[in-house]
């Protein structure tokens, strides 16, 4: 399982330096790298959704995904409370990034490719769980996080988002034991199959954006980096090994656990006016430091769990 993490992780690298170098070409700009994120948000990552939910039904499986639900609540709930605990809001006017940022993880961006290449469509299955539970409290504690407030209208934009839409539609086909069609299956899985190579192209594109030396600079970047890919799945990964569950669920929440900062800083940093260069910058180097770091706990988690 390690070399197979470590093959897809330079696999991905490859992608990003790929994307960085379309940037600087000027083969793409900002707006460009947008409308690829909204594809990969609004269409891509919810074909994923519902295609990992085609599978033969299982009582083991509905076992495994209930788990896997209440594992990843109780992942964001550590992660606000971490987050609360280690970054003070007092003199610090960036706090409502820092504090997303620790907690809310790239897990459909990333997630996704390094799940599927190491567990398939199984893993995928359980991750959609960890995605669905991720968009609920993003889009509720992460706005009102942001704001300061609870804005009803973006909350409910954010419950009716593409992602958990997709999420509640495969699980009635899941349940309801209904296959798609093949012609149609095949087309949302030619779709499906774009979501890594878009996902690493976003990121490269992001880095090439980022002033680096102001980055490397940047103390604060350090110890974010340090809580959100070293410290949350320290706890993440204790908490899993003391309790009895099924291998791939134990992976997949651990993986989806020690991915970078979400994408959805950023974006919800640009929506509500705060400091998005600096939510770019914890993207980017969360997202370079995610590619040494991740290989180590999936190594520690196989010890562990397998």
């Amino acid at each position: 399982m390690l070399i197979l993490i470590i093959n897809q992780i330079l696999k991905m690298l490859l992608i990003l330096i790929l994307g960085y170098a379309c940037y600087r070409l000027k083969l793409i700009d900002q707006a460009g790298n947008k409308s690829l994120a909204n594809l990969l948000l609004m269409v891509v990552n919810p074909m994923v959704a519902i295609l990992s939910l085609q599978i033969d039904y299982q009582p083991e499986l509905v076992h495994g995904l209930l788990i896997s639900y209440l594992l990843a609540a109780i992942t964001h709930l550590i992660g606000i409370a971490l987050s609360q605990l280690l970054i003070r809001k007092s003199g610090n006017e960036n706090y409502a990034i820092e504090r997303f940022a620790a907690m809310y993880s790239n897990c459909g961006f990333m997630g996704i490719p390094l799940v599927q290449s190491i567990l398939g469509n199984e893993g995928v299955f359980y991750l959609t769980a960890y995605m669905t539970v991720f968009n609920l409290f993003s889009w509720t504690h992460g706005i009102i996080l942001m704001t300061g407030k609870a804005s009803p209208s973006d909350i409910k934009k954010g419950l009716l988002s593409p992602m958990i839409i997709a999420s509640v539609l495969g699980l009635i086909l899941f349940f309801a034991r209904i296959r798609i069609p093949a012609v149609p299956a095949d087309a949302m899985n030619y779709v499906g199959c774009m979501n890594t190579a878009l996902a690493m192209l976003i990121a490269g594109i992001s880095v090439a954006q980022t002033d680096l030396k102001k980055m490397i600079q940047n103390i604060r970047v350090y110890y974010i980096t340090a809580l959100k890919l070293l410290i949350m799945p320290a706890i993440v990964l204790l908490l899993l090994s003391v309790l009895p569950l099924q291998p791939d669920v134990a992976m997949t929440t651990l993986i989806a656990a020690a991915c970078p900062v979400a994408a959805t800083g950023t974006a919800f940093a640009l929506r509500f006016q705060k400091n998005y260069q600096y939510a770019s910058e914890l993207y980017s180097f969360t997202t370079l430091f995610s590619l040494v770091t991740i290989p180590i706990f999936v190594y520690a988690g196989e010890l562990l769990f397998i």
